[in-house]
């Protein structure tokens, strides 16, 4: 792409001159870098330019990419957003990235509810609840949370424990305030969660505040029981806050920003300080950030991390310049809704707290290199012999694994497991229930498994500047297809491949009795050494396989096993199931309710018959 052909050039000439966001394409169709351009003609010429490429970061990528293409936008700062956007569901291996951001975790408090639970989710959904994370450390949230619960006790259960009516341990221990029995009203309790959320805002002022008035109502009306409970928490939620240390004399409502790197190596720490104080920090690995320059790297973070993180402070400090401040400003204030303002401190106190946290960060990058190196020390000996046993060019950084489990045909399950880099992606692992094969045929159920797996790979790779594709565990290319079966499955498998248009990926079979690996276009299997590192490796992916579609088939069983009644009656859905066991607790009081009681909560006369016939 050094040099642009006649074609290029023609095309060239058709983009406009608009704001938009431009993709590359290797050999495959892979997206392989994302780009933002406030007139994209002359971004993407740019690149065609001789002597463009002046780093080494740049220079691979212009050798890997085949093609472009583009989305217009009505101005800069949406172009920036559909960029953030199109990075997150790509993950372009050129484009600087947060690491396995997939795997964070966000507290939710579904304030809408009557009587909310508190718990753990990875993705945030436009449902009215609110939301606190990105948190890199699950332990790190899980501790917060236990100490919260100390504090302000609220109910984690499940909702079909809560909906057994009666109090567990947590309300002995002083953990839950008991709704599940009526304990505390529906107005309490959504009170505590919102103190809860003032918490997690690091708002422990306000929630001080609003304790001591308390406090103090409960000891004028004489109630000295609910005095003393809210003096204890006020006693304890001042120690915590004794702990944040104190690094603003005002108010301030900020993030410090600062970074390590080694070789292509980044690690970025954020400290969080909420009405002055520093009320928590978090770390984040960097990925593709190659040898990109200072300004670059910290756009590129600011755009991935506040594109996830549930909050926006006032004001962001960072240790460098930035790349288009203002844009990147005006993004972030329409995030927060006000304005936000970017900081760069030369000296002073916020200086020196940049530096600290960079002396942070520095451990942390280092931990982890110990950790990556041992780690590669392992895997790469491993990939390397799978490589040179299977004849591929260069060892299979991405590794997908299909097994099918059944039980003469019933409960059928097929699995896909995923290594990268010699280790397990167990976020990208996915169980498929087999739909449309009947009987107990594997070949057919493989097939179905592909079919689907490979589809969605295909729509995802035709799919153009959409930002709401399939995740990465179906929209990422696989280096090394591994089939659980023999050569029979491994003919099935190359069927739905070629197909589809995906025969020129790496497939292969392993054998379970003599541990042999079947080749598309060798009549003799191959046989590795059972200690060798290749297939050490083989051996751990197919067994994971193995366990995961096992896993899931039993489950399928047991569900099959425990499955209602109410699932039988014709007009019963989902949503009226769950109403009539909320309503009436159990089978037994659904049979026992009058046929206008079943009216009253919307189920149809005929249905409502039918429903006591068969129940």
């Amino acid at each position: 792409m050094a040099v642009a052909t006649e074609t290029i050039r023609r095309r060239l000439q058709a983009v406009p001159e608009s704001p938009g966001v431009y993709l590359f394409r290797d050999a495959v169709g892979q997206v392989v870098y994302v780009g933002k351009a406030v007139r994209l003609r002359d971004r993407l010429r740019s690149y065609f330019t001789p002597g463009y490429a002046q780093t080494p970061r740049l220079a691979d990528m212009l050798r890997k990419v085949q093609d472009f293409e583009f989305v217009k936008t009505e101005n800069e700062v949406e172009a920036l957003v559909l960029e953030c956007n199109l990075i997150k569901h790509y993950r372009p291996r050129y484009n600087i990235r947060l690491k396995d951001d997939k795997n964070y975790l966000y507290l939710k408090l579904p304030i809408t509810e009557e009587f909310p639970r508190v718990h753990y989710v990875r993705r945030i959904q436009e449902d009215g609840a609110l939301y606190f994370g990105p948190y890199t450390s699950a332990q790190g949230l899980r501790s917060t949370v236990r100490s919260l619960r100390q504090l302000l006790p609220f109910r984690t259960c499940s909702d079909e424990v809560f909906r057994q009516h009666r109090v567990c341990l947590d309300y002995h221990i002083h953990r839950c305030p008991g709704p599940c029995e009526g304990l505390i009203s529906s107005e309490d309790y959504l009170a505590r969660i919102r103190e809860v959320a003032l918490f997690m805002e690091g708002r422990s002022d306000l929630l001080t505040r609003r304790l001591r008035e308390r406090m103090q109502q409960a000891s004028d009306a004489l109630d000295f029981e609910n005095a003393a409970r809210y003096r204890d928490q006020l006693a304890a939620i001042e120690r915590i806050a004794a702990r944040q240390k104190v690094l603003t004399r005002g108010n301030e409502d900020q993030d410090l920003i600062a970074y390590a790197r080694h070789g292509r190596d980044v690690y970025v720490e954020v400290a969080y300080v909420r009405q002055g104080k520093m009320v928590g920090h978090d770390g984040h690995a960097l990925e593709g950030a190659g040898e990109a320059a200072g300004p670059e790297l910290l756009r590129a973070f600011l755009l991935m991390y506040y594109g996830s993180a549930t909050h926006v402070p006032r004001s962001v400090v960072l240790p460098g310049e930035i790349e288009e401040p203002e844009l990147v400003a005006d993004w972030l204030a329409r995030r927060r809704g006000g304005a936000v303002r970017l900081e760069v401190p030369r000296r002073g106190r916020k200086r020196a707290l940049l530096v600290q946290l960079a002396e942070t960060a520095e451990e942390e990058l280092r931990q982890l290199r110990i950790q990556a190196d041992y780690d590669r020390n392992r895997t790469e000996p491993m990939l390397s012999g799978l490589a040179e046993a299977l004849g591929l060019p260069e060892p299979p950084r991405r590794i997908e694994c299909y097994d099918i489990s059944n039980l003469q045909g019933d409960s059928a399950v097929g699995s896909m497991v995923v290594f990268e880099d010699g280790r397990p992606r167990n976020d990208q692992y996915r169980v498929f229930r087999i739909r449309s094969t009947r009987g107990p045929n594997d070949f057919a159920m493989l097939q179905e498994v592909l079919r689907r797996r490979f589809g969605r790979l295909e729509a995802a790779e035709r799919r153009e500047g959409a930002t709401d594709a399939a995740d990465a565990s179906f929209s990422t290319r696989p280096d090394l297809i591994l089939i659980d079966g023999g050569r029979g499955q491994l003919s099935a498998a190359l069927e739905v491949l070629e197909e589809i248009g995906f025969a020129d990926i790496p497939t292969f079979a392993l054998a379970k009795e003599r541990e042999e690996l079947f080749a598309p276009d060798r009549p003799e299997p191959i046989v590795q050494e059972r200690n060798s590192p290749g297939m050490f490796l083989v051996q751990r992916v197919r067994d994971e396989a193995h366990r995961f579609a096992i896993t899931h088939h039993r489950r399928q069983r047991a569900r099959k096993a425990l499955a209602s009644p109410l699932d039988s009656v014709e007009g019963i859905g989902p949503a009226r199931r769950r109403r009539l066991l909320r309503t009436f607790g159990s089978l037994q009081g659904i049979r026992e309710a009058p046929i206008e009681r079943l009216r009253e909560l919307g189920i149809p006369e005929k249905v409502a018959v039918r429903l006591k016939e068969l129940v």
